[in-house]
């Protein structure tokens, strides 16, 4: 499956938001490193907070503690692991104290640990998900996180440095043991060192690590022992404080107030959640006057079912926090309270009106540009850019109405509606995308707050509408962006859209076709191979020649080295005859075991397919996986060195990607040469609603060396025969604007057919609500002007699709 950014095939629903990231405040002062112990930067679990003073003079906590916190996509088992502690300042006598772990820690959550208690203090830790006996240094000490319950030996930061169980190490106060230019500054009696609000490993203790008053945090989300979650009374707030929610949501993206305790929060319950990110939304009755201060904030409630509903007054005690739903691709982050204590004072509150999402609240302008920079820390300007609105409105009650559907209802229960009338439509009621300058701003995706079994998400295809009035929390969510979590749902008004069909190929026309079909595998559905057929038969008149993608091998993702794809092959010429079609035969290479990228064990390639009733295929031996095919000849004798053949297999542009293969084909005496694609995904791209501004899109580096080694091809294909055949065509994974596709078309060596299409009809994949061009047919001059190309429509608008991919085909009068 090709996506513009990296997929999880886990359920999106039960990812909606795993448990919370609560943080520090993040560092000011970013120091040069000097030699230091280090632990590789860590992906998932980490250090996330030390304090040592619990129980001294002074202190309000009875216990010292160390919190971990997991920032990976996935739950991080502890077994076996341990938290160990030293001295600042080790003697020849001095041993590493030792604390087992058990358990795991979810994505996004925390994991405290409980030590040693003083006598001091009034206030016991949250419910501690391990317990030890460590007597932390208020001041000055280093702990690490190890692989094992041996105690450590290293007593230098060089020896512990080249300590391979050590995963992660904090060395606070004046600790000679410490990650990079020195350890965290101003651990006392009465402050923790916490890391900041991105969980950032530089691996430098001292940047990474900001001195403030301890916030123990359990696996729970807990902060304050004993606390309610979601309603009742519960030892709760009985006033409210000094603190609203515009305060915590602030005028940037993060809250000013992020890391710090909250107390008698008050709001409106706007829409529960207990799925997923479990929590619920509260709202402010008494807005303030500026529109760049959010009036929404999410409450999450951890592993418990929040047991508020919609309409209730209540008052909140937690600590603002700020959550990244996908913070290695860039995305925005979310301020939310967690550990929450709650009091409700009313029910049956009437809901604070909704803001409508249209062209005068929602921005043409998408985002401010920081240069490659983050925008965190820019002032919101809702009334220019549509992220900026969209981040003043996050966690509020807001509404679309009879908006149209942009994008299909997925697997998920989700789909995308476009609020913007502005925004450039296509012929079939989508958006289109045209360049990155023009990203269509009016894109939310819609969720339903009901769970499936109990409210069916409505079905809808592009250019369905969704009529009346949609409203819920505005949310923000890693596969989405922002999100409309819909307590009220609109109905869906069915337009009609019809799967096209192409136009039939004269007999003097040779009918070439490209088609993405989705990770097939002879293990695939008999119903997926049938839509697939019918699509080649029905909607694409079984074209002469077809370059086939995502081919996978005879035993799809088992990872057992097995390579050959006949199996895979045979299945679908045979669906495609039962569906009426011609019996095809076939080419392809065997890609080597492992080296094509795609899904682990599938080896994906591509495939000609051909009718040998109307075309035929020129067989040259000495084509194979790591064989790079050449030109031999010149004029009409120009011919290619292997066919099917590699073009520059063991070129480093081609690492972890399919390489593209070349065929010799006749058709009425008249050679034409074919190029199969299927270049290197965008997975890894920042998405377009990054909190990066202008996003990286560092899977571009790559395709780019793509297009220019296909490139280099094709030019010494047409400098030995001007007048070539050339068809270039497949899933380039990328767009007509591209810095890819235009390095491909360099010097018109070839043109690409999609830019001869209306805009409002050039695309073939829908992501995000935007309509846009990932597959390309490409042909040379000589055949520029007997070119007549389509897009054919059957897949990407819909909710039922045989590929996420639309086919293409081109007729030729060669």
């Amino acid at each position: 499956m090709t996506k513009p950014t990296a997929a999880n095939p886990r359920s999106r629903r039960s990812l909606l938001r795993a448990a919370v990231l609560p943080v520090g405040v993040a560092a000011s002062l970013v120091l040069v490193p000097l030699p230091g112990a280090v632990a590789a930067p860590s992906a998932d679990v980490l250090i996330a907070e030390v304090y040592g003073g619990g129980g001294n003079s002074g202190a309000t906590l009875k216990n010292d503690f160390i919190e971990l916190a997991n920032k990976g996509g996935a739950a991080f088992g502890l077994d076996g692991f341990s938290v160990q502690y030293i001295s600042g300042t080790p003697g020849a006598n001095s041993q590493w104290s030792v604390t087992p772990l058990t358990g795991s820690v979810a994505p996004g959550a925390r994991y405290l640990v409980a030590e040693a208690a003083g006598t001091g203090g009034t206030v016991a830790l949250p419910t501690p998900d391990a317990t030890g006996t460590l007597a932390l240094s208020g001041t000055s000490g280093t702990v690490a996180l190890v692989s094992g319950t041996a105690p450590l030996t290293c007593k230098t930061a060089a020896d512990c440095a080249a300590e391979p169980r050590i995963r992660d190490l904090v060395g606070f106060g004046t600790a000679v043991v410490r990650e990079g230019s020195g350890p965290a500054a101003g651990a006392s009696n009465t402050d923790a060192v916490a890391r900041a609000a991105s969980l950032a490993d530089t691996d430098d203790n001292a940047a990474d690590f900001k001195a403030g008053a301890p916030t123990p945090v359990n696996g729970k989300g807990e902060s304050t022992p004993g606390g309610d979650t979601g309603g009742g009374t519960g030892g709760g707030p009985t006033q409210p404080g000094t603190v609203r929610i515009h305060d915590i949501q602030g005028t940037t993206r993060v809250s000013p107030m992020v890391g710090k305790a909250v107390t008698g929060v008050p709001g409106v319950v706007t829409g529960t959640r207990s799925y997923g990110s479990k929590g619920f939304w509260i709202q402010d009755a008494t807005p303030d006057a500026d529109p760049a201060t959010s009036e929404g904030l999410f409450v999450y409630t951890g592993s418990a079912n929040p047991t508020v509903k919609a309409g209730d007054s209540v008052l909140v005690n937690g600590k603002v926090a700020e959550y990244y739903p996908n913070q290695a691709g860039g995305g925005q982050s979310i301020t939310q309270l967690t550990g929450p204590v709650v009091t409700v004072l009313s029910s049956g509150n009437p809901l604070p009106a909704a803001v409508l999402l249209d062209d005068t609240t929602v921005p043409a302008g998408y985002a401010p540009d920081a240069a490659g920079g983050s925008i965190e820390g820019l002032a919101l300007r809702p009334a220019e850019y549509a992220l900026d609105a969209y981040e003043a409105l996050e966690g509020m009650n807001v509404e679309v109405r009879d908006v149209p559907v942009v994008q299909a209802t997925d697997e998920y229960h989700e789909l995308w509606v476009d609020a913007r009338s502005g925004d450039k439509r296509t012929k079939r009621g989508g958006v289109v995308y045209l360049g990155y300058e023009n990203p269509n701003s009016g894109r939310v995706m819609v969720q339903s707050l009901a769970p499936e079994a109990e409210h069916p998400f409505p079905v809808a295809n592009v250019g369905d509408q969704l009529t009346g009035s949609t409203s819920g929390p505005l949310d923000y969510n890693k596969f989405g962006g922002y999100t409309l979590v819909a307590g009220a749902l609109g109905a869906v008004k069915d337009n009609g859209l019809k799967r096209e069909v192409t136009d039939r190929a004269l007999p003097s026309e040779v009918s070439i076709a490209t088609y993405n079909v989705e990770n097939l595998d002879p293990s695939d559905p008999a119903d997926k191979f049938a839509q697939l057929a019918t699509g080649i038969v029905t909607n694409l008149r079984s074209p002469d020649i077809i370059t086939l993608e995502e081919i996978q091998d005879n035993n799809g993702a088992v990872n057992d080295g097995t390579v050959d794809a006949d199996q895979t092959v045979a299945k679908f010429i045979e669906a495609i005859k039962a569906a009426g079609g011609p019996a095809y035969d076939w080419r392809s290479i065997n890609p080597e075991n492992g080296k094509d990228g795609g899904e682990p064990g599938g080896n994906i390639r591509t495939v000609f397919l051909f009718n040998p009733k109307r075309v035929s295929f020129t067989d040259i031996a000495g084509g194979d996986a790591t064989t790079a095919v050449d030109v031999a000849g010149s004029g009409k004798w120009a011919n290619l060195t292997a066919s099917p053949g590699r073009i520059d297999p063991g070129n480093e542009a081609w690492a972890s990607s399919r390489k593209p293969m070349v065929g010799q084909f006749a058709f009425h005496n008249k050679k034409i040469f074919v190029i199969a694609n299927h270049f290197n995904s965008k997975g890894g791209d920042q998405g377009l609603d990054s909190r990066f501004q202008a996003p990286t899109r560092s899977s571009e580096v790559q395709r780019l060396k793509q297009a220019e080694v296909e490139h280099a091809f094709v030019s010494k294909l047409l400098a030995a025969d001007p007048n070539a055949r050339v068809v270039s065509l497949g899933d380039f994974n990328d767009y007509q604007f591209s810095p890819a596709l235009k390095a491909l078309t360099k010097d018109c060596v070839l043109h690409d057919l999609v830019n001869d299409l209306p805009e409002k009809e050039r695309y073939s994949y829908v992501f995000q609500g935007n309509s846009q061009v990932l597959d390309h047919i490409l042909v040379s001059s000589a055949l520029t002007r007997h070119a007549d190309y389509d897009v054919v429509h059957i897949n990407s608008e819909f909710a039922v699709q045989a590929s996420d991919h639309d086919p293409q085909v081109v007729r030729i009068k060669p």
